[in-house]
């Protein structure tokens, strides 16, 4: 066997055979509280929040993660070609178009580990989950020798850091100079989203480092026509977690409208979403021959078409075919979010099907995600994806999502986000 051989077959034994506990619950818990300033936080969310956190990692191949990380670079030396900009503009609304320079803070690429290796299913822009990540990668403890915390995806450590990095880069990359002096992080009543204790702690890492945060819905802002400001006082940046990608519903229109003006920096953007998120890209990741006629190297090419499961759009001129070949199919709407409106093939009912073919979908062909036995319930393995969060086309973070059902979730015992530890 070759090396990679070794190590994908290390690493699902272990991910069937090893049922080790290395979450360290009380420390996660504390840090949870502490590092949010809100005393009882986890008693709030002891019911709704139960199976955020998984208490097992994910063992992952070291040359499946490197692996992976090939993957970003080569999506995002693609998106920068002119022929993809100029398709991916070409069915964008029309802000996209304006380019106020940035990258977009955290985006997602999502994978499913399969014997053969790692397989890309989508790309995300705003992910969620990195600051609880982190927190969860620092409260880890060994129970063996590959699940050693200093084999965690990345190695402890720097996180912060390298955030600090990516949104000072973000502001000059518009800016110029400088560093922002208010940031809003902003979502649609986000008191009420899962994961808000995640905007908590976005919150206090910039108070951290002298920077004013508040949490607002999009309905607190207004524009004066040269300032964004929210509760009357001006907004420098936007962290945006919003799900509008492109600022259409009424009640962000004061965000867009800064936004369009230049008048905040906005990350991450309707112009980052449509040129990485946009679930029709993965037709051209997955078309070796339009990357190579748009100027992507050959290495690269072939690596996406290998990586990437074969996408099209759905259209009435192919939804006879695609029916027929649905239970080999993953159906995805274009500009979804949270596996939202996403269904497996051979899920598949008439009716859901009959709002499918209309259009504003994407086939793609079926990945199987990775598996992982817990201590819950060792007879069952859970679904398994990773997720690497990523700025500029390099690695912030990794983490493994544990569930059960056709999508990822947190309602999964024994499931929730986990660490993803490589070997050997």
């Amino acid at each position: 066997m070759t090396p990679i051989e070794i190590a994908r077959t290390l690493s699902r034994e272990l991910n069937h055979g090893c049922h080790c506990i290395t979450l360290d619950r009380p420390a996660l818990l504390q840090a949870l509280e502490t590092e949010t300033a809100e005393p009882g936080l986890w008693d709030l969310l002891s019911g709704s929040h139960a199976h955020l956190f998984s208490a097992t990692p994910l063992f992952v191949a070291r040359e499946d993660v490197d692996g992976m990380r090939a993957v970003v670079r080569a999506v995002e030396t693609a998106a920068r070609l002119p022929g993809w900009i100029e398709a991916a503009l070409a069915r964008a609304p029309e802000i996209a178009r304006f380019d106020p320079g940035t990258a977009g803070a955290f985006m997602g690429y999502d994978f499913h580990l399969g014997d053969g290796g790692p397989k890309l299913i989508e790309v995300n822009t705003n992910a969620g989950g990195a600051f609880l990540n982190a927190l969860l990668a620092r409260a880890q403890w060994a129970c063996c020798g590959e699940a050693a915390p200093t084999n965690a995806v990345p190695p402890p450590g720097g996180f912060e850091e390298a955030v600090w990095r990516m949104f000072e880069a973000e502001w000059r990359r518009q800016r110029g100079i400088g560093t922002p002096t208010r940031v809003a992080i902003v979502d649609d009543e986000p008191e009420r989203q899962f994961l808000h204790p995640e905007f908590l702690l976005v919150r206090r890492f910039f108070e951290a480092r002298g920077v004013a945060a508040v949490i607002l819905d999009p309905r607190a802002l207004s524009f004066d026509g040269g300032h964004l400001l929210g509760a009357g006082r001006p907004i420098d940046l936007v962290y945006n977690r919003l799900v509008d990608f492109t600022l259409e519903q009424t009640e962000h229109g004061a965000l867009r409208a800064a936004y369009l003006a230049g008048a905040a920096v906005v990350t991450p953007n309707p112009r980052v979403h449509a040129l990485l998120a946009d679930k029709r890209n993965l037709v051209a990741l997955s078309d070796p021959e339009r990357l190579a006629a748009w100027g992507l190297d050959d290495a690269a090419a072939a690596l996406l078409a290998d990586v990437v499961p074969r996408t099209v759009e759905v259209t009435p001129a192919n939804a006879d075919d695609l029916w027929q070949q649905r239970r080999e199919l993953f159906f995805k709407p274009a500009t979804g979010y949270g596996s939202k409106a996403a269904y497996r093939g051979d899920k598949l009912t008439k009716s859901v099907w009959a709002r499918i073919a209309e259009g504003g979908y994407v086939a793609q062909r079926f990945a199987p995600p990775g598996e992982r036995a817990v201590a819950a319930d060792p007879g069952a393995p859970l679904k398994a994806d990773v997720r690497l969060y990523t700025y500029g086309g390099e690695m912030l973070l990794a983490a493994a999502r544990l569930y059960q059902g056709q999508t990822t979730n947190f309602r999964t015992p024994g499931g929730g986000f986990a660490p993803v530890f490589a070997v050997p």
